[in-house]
C-alpha cells in the first residue's frame, strides 16, 4: 500500500503542477501578458503553500478544502477559458478523484509532516 500511496501523492503534486500551468497560460493570453504570467502561478502557489500544502501554515479543517476547490476550480475555468472545455472537464475529474483518493487514511498519512519514520519489513 506503501507504493500505491506514493504514486497517488505524486499524482496528486502533478495535478498541482498542471494547474499552475493553466494559470500561466491563461494569464500568457491577458494584457499585459509579461505581468500575468508569472503572477497567476506565483499567487496560485502562495495560496496553496499558506492554505492547503501539507505543512501549511494557515491551514483550518474549512479552509484547506476550500482553498482546494477554489485553485483547482480556477485552473479548470483557465482551460475552459483558454477553448479547451474537454481538457478542462478532464481536469476536473482528474484533479476530484486524485484528491478523493488522496484522503484515504493509509495514504494522507504518508504526507503528514509529524509521521513518525518507521522501517516496514
Amino acid at each position: 500500500m506503501t507504493f500505491l500511496g506514493w504514486c497517488v501523492l505524486a499524482l496528486v503534486f502533478v495535478d498541482e503542477v498542471i494547474a499552475l500551468v493553466a494559470f500561466a497560460w491563461w494569464g500568457y493570453q491577458q494584457d499585459p501578458w509579461w505581468i500575468w504570467v508569472w503572477l497567476l502561478p506565483v499567487l496560485g502557489m502562495q495560496a496553496w503553500f499558506w492554505f492547503a500544502s501539507p505543512k501549511a501554515r494557515y491551514a483550518t479543517p474549512l479552509l484547506r478544502p476550500a482553498v482546494k476547490v477554489l485553485v483547482f476550480g480556477l485552473a479548470t475555468l483557465a482551460f475552459w477559458d483558454l477553448g479547451h472545455p474537454t481538457e478542462a472537464i478532464g481536469f476536473l475529474v482528474f484533479s476530484v478523484a486524485i484528491n478523493a483518493l488522496a484522503q484515504i487514511p493509509a495514504i494522507s498519512s504518508l504526507a503528514d509532516p509529524g509521521r513518525v519514520q518507521s522501517r516496514e519489513p
